[in-house]
């Protein structure tokens, strides 16, 4: 496995030349073809099939793009999902939300000077924190907001922490986390389960904290900084945040996700990544951040994740290499990105309520509502609760489709 991918990374097949205009302007180039895939693409069609069945036996709704050396070489869709749906992508909006976070430490070096090794609770970049209600949030870095290291407590039914050493996750007794109509508040004020960077506890607070000190520090809201700095860029189609929720309107995008992308432009981001953060000649995002969401954090020596995305430099996921990065969210959803490969996949996901369409008031397509009440087959393999083993089974399946002549 090693040799087939350095054979990949040396015949230097890479597509750093191109870039796809915005779907209204043609979009992606496409090799859709057995043929096409094989000769343009350098993949197997017949892999990749198996992948989008994988995919398609573990959620309601969803669907799998693959891009690779440029070209979009798989696209299908199942259920409410659609190239132009805008469905709630849940935590895969983490994934943003740090890359945000990395291009304002390049632009706005002056004003953020220390980087990632900041102590953000003070008066310039969390003034609403004050009074702290722990002083040890006075030892929180950016850094370890951004790995989940800061020492917030884990959220869910089953919060868990996890130090290096430990032979299990310790568990954590449920405590109340984010409440969408006071959202900063109730992030910054989430108790610490340890000391800053003593562990990891999978924390959404966290990169939302993140995204109020972006605000701070650009001026501008998460949405439109993003919006300036990547989607006009790329040219993206219609999107948003899911700011509507019921007969409240949230004033500031969650950091911790729920963006809501079609489903070409999504791939956009990935390719970008792929490309080390540059798009038609620009450098849109620095390239040495990339290189930090690929790898192990000096940060978070716990857990294989860095900066919001789960990496594999650990090889834990066995047939994918090991630069591949990925960032999944709720319902089944995850973009990843493998840059030795030039390999960019996304896979939708969704229960029925991630398409409803007031989440974000943009018009929405007409949906197939025939999935709407599936469930997963019992004994499948592919209930909920084994979602993380469908995530890198998905990956597994896609490098492998991957051909070398």
């Amino acid at each position: 496995m090693k040799i087939f991918f350095a054979l990949i990374v040396s015949v230097g097949a890479f597509a750093a030349d191109y870039f796809p205009p915005p779907d209204s302007a043609g979009g992606w180039r496409t090799a859709l073809t057995v043929e096409e895939c094989k000769t343009r693409a350098g993949v197997d069609l017949q892999g990749i099939e198996a992948a989008f069945v994988h995919t398609q036996r573990s959620t309601a709704h969803g669907g799998l793009l693959v891009v690779r050396k440029g070209w979009l070489c798989f696209e299908k869709y199942f259920g409410r999902a659609s190239r132009n749906a805008n469905p709630d992508m849940a935590s895969t909006g983490k994934g943003f939300c740090s890359i945000a976070c990395g291009i304002m430490l390049d632009e706005f070096r002056d004003k953020i000077p220390a980087g990632l090794d900041t102590k953000v609770f003070t008066e310039q970049y969390l003034p609403e924190a004050f009074p702290l209600n722990d002083p040890r949030k006075a030892d929180i870095t950016l850094g370890q907001l951004l790995c989940m290291t800061g020492g917030y407590w884990g959220e869910g039914q089953t919060p868990s922490g996890y130090k290096t050493g430990d032979l299990k996750p310790s568990p954590l007794q449920p405590k109340s986390g984010q409440n969408i109509r006071d959202l900063d508040k109730s992030s910054l004020n989430v108790p610490l389960w340890c000391a800053p960077g003593e562990g990891y506890s999978y924390s959404s607070p966290s990169p939302h904290i993140a995204s109020i000190v972006l605000r701070h520090v650009t001026g501008m809201e998460l949405k439109d900084y993003i919006h300036e700095r990547l989607a006009k860029p790329q040219g993206w189609g219609a999107w948003d945040y899911c700011l509507h929720r019921g007969d409240y309107v949230m004033p500031h995008a969650n950091g911790a996700g729920s963006t809501a992308l079609h489903a070409t432009d999504a791939v956009r981001f990935g390719y970008c990544l792929a490309q080390q953060g540059k798009w038609q000649g620009k450098q849109l995002v620095p390239s040495e951040y990339i290189r930090k969401c690929q790898t192990w954090s000096p940060y978070n020596p716990h857990t294989p994740f860095s900066l919001q995305w789960e990496h594999n430099a650990d090889g834990h996921v066995p047939a994918a290499p090991k630069d591949a990065f990925w960032k999944s969210g709720a319902g089944g959803f995850c973009l990843y990105i493998v840059p030795s490969l030039d390999l960019v996949i996304y896979k939708l996901g969704g229960k029925t309520g991630q398409y409803d369409p007031t989440l974000t008031r943009i018009p929405q397509p007409k949906a197939d509502t025939s999935r709407d009440n599936w469930e997963p087959i019992p004994g499948n393999g592919f209930t909920e609760g084994t979602a993380g083993a469908t995530l890198g089974r998905v990956l597994e399946l896609v490098c492998s489709a991957v051909r070398v002549d």
